[in-house]
């Protein structure tokens, strides 16, 4: 008899077929005509014992059919196909803006292990959520993005490296976000992290164990104080008690910013309060209590409204401190960034390359090519998973590549 356990896959009956549930919010199927071809078999929570069959030999057998169900991995929140990005996939982890890791020459490093969100933000930049039009959802690897991760922090040469854990959506729908967390702070040369969340998936008992692991700092997207405005700006139901109550706690157990986006003509009045409420829970310790975004518009996002400058913005929430005697905007040192080394880049604007289409992008026609350990997105692109294709190099910004078809 053979027992395989599992720490991130639970198993469910479902008539003729396992139902395998991945990393809390993922989900496949494996069919048990299949599961029968390896050994007669039993399931349970987290492990599946197959009979008359050494544990080597079970292992195998059930290791490539789980590598083949996995291309099948759906998301539970949408039911869109999802894409493991692993250790052994072959994918890096620098070159998008979806997933993995972004440098942009300063001391603060984006981790962006998940795609998703349980909200439908108005003015969502990347439009996710329930109603998102994005075809396709990506996770990542605890391990494989906390390796990468070392390596440029390696690079950067320094002991003041913040890891900001944000997403193309909410990052606290990643299961092994506690794991996450504590393995960043272990890396030497991370002295803070911190995590941008619409809280509505915290809890005071999540909250501490975000504070046990490490995490030294809170984003919290909240964007009004008046409920019809926090509903309406959610764009799906939402609790914003539950989410006041958090942020009174978040201060308590760590930093907490309130990061609410000004969206002129909706929000004007609630900035102040915010900034009032900031300072009144305690909040912006070693850090500022606020800080106010203006709405861009971006070409595959929510837009409700035209984009105002910023010249625009600086003046409104000037006029706002003057008003209401609270200060609204506070200058790059008060984040405590530091311009470092930018991690090489591999591809010069205007380069012609040979690449890999090696998966599907998020918008439209769109792929991902790998070259030289960087991810390339190509936009109106009909070649197939595994082709090779030229593509001249149309931005290279940050290490985040957009790649023009040539053939």
């Amino acid at each position: 008899m053979a027992e395989l356990v599992f720490k991130d896959l639970r198993f469910e009956k479902e008539s003729n077929k396992i139902k395998v549930n991945f990393l809390r919010m993922f989900y496949f199927y494996l069919e048990n005509s299949k599961l029968q071809k390896i050994a007669p078999f039993e399931i349970n929570k987290n492990s599946i014992t197959f009979e008359k069959i050494s544990e080597n030999s079970a292992r195998k057998k059930f290791d490539f059919l789980l590598y083949n169900s996995f291309k099948h991995l759906k998301n539970k929140l949408n039911n869109k196909t999802t894409i493991y990005i692993h250790q052994s996939s072959g994918i890096p982890l620098i070159g998008t803006n979806y997933f993995g890791l972004i440098d942009r020459g300063t001391n603060i490093i984006e981790v962006k292990p998940i795609t998703s969100c349980n909200i439908s933000c108005i003015f969502c930049s990347v439009d996710e959520g329930p109603f998102s039009k994005r075809k396709t959802d990506f996770v990542v690897e605890k391990d494989y993005i906390v390796n990468e991760l070392r390596k440029i922090v390696e690079f950067k040469k320094s002991d003041n490296i913040d890891a900001h854990i944000n997403a193309q959506g909410e990052p606290t729908l990643y299961a092994d976000m506690i794991d996450l967390v504590r393995d960043i702070m272990s890396i030497k040369g991370v002295k803070r992290s911190s995590i941008d969340t619409n809280g509505t998936l915290l809890s005071k008992q999540y909250v501490d164990e975000l504070a046990d692991a490490g995490l030294t700092r809170i984003n919290l997207s909240l964007n009004a104080l008046d409920p019809e405005k926090a509903q309406k700006f959610a764009g799906h139901p939402y609790n914003l008690s539950k989410v006041i109550e958090l942020a009174r706690y978040i201060p308590t157990k760590m930093d907490l910013i309130i990061a609410p986006v000004w969206v002129p003509g909706f929000n004007d009045e609630e900035l102040p309060k915010l900034a009032k409420f900031a300072d009144e829970i305690g909040a912006g310790k070693n850090c500022p209590p606020i800080g106010i975004q203006n709405l861009l518009n971006y070409r595959f996002g929510r837009n409700p409204i035209e984009t105002v400058s910023m010249e625009q913005f600086y003046t409104k929430m000037s006029e706002l401190s003057t008003k209401h005697n609270i200060k609204l905007i506070f200058n790059k040192s008060a984040f405590n960034v530091e311009d470092l080394p930018e991690v090489p880049k591999p591809f010069k604007k205007g380069q012609i390359i040979e690449a890999e289409i090696v998966l599907p992008g998020r918008i439209g026609n769109e792929k991902l090519a790998v070259a030289q350990e960087r991810l390339i997105s190509v936009p109106n692109c009909y070649r197939e998973i595994g082709e090779k294709v030229k593509l001249r190099i149309k931005r290279t910004k940050h290490n985040i590549f957009l790649g023009e078809l040539l053939n």
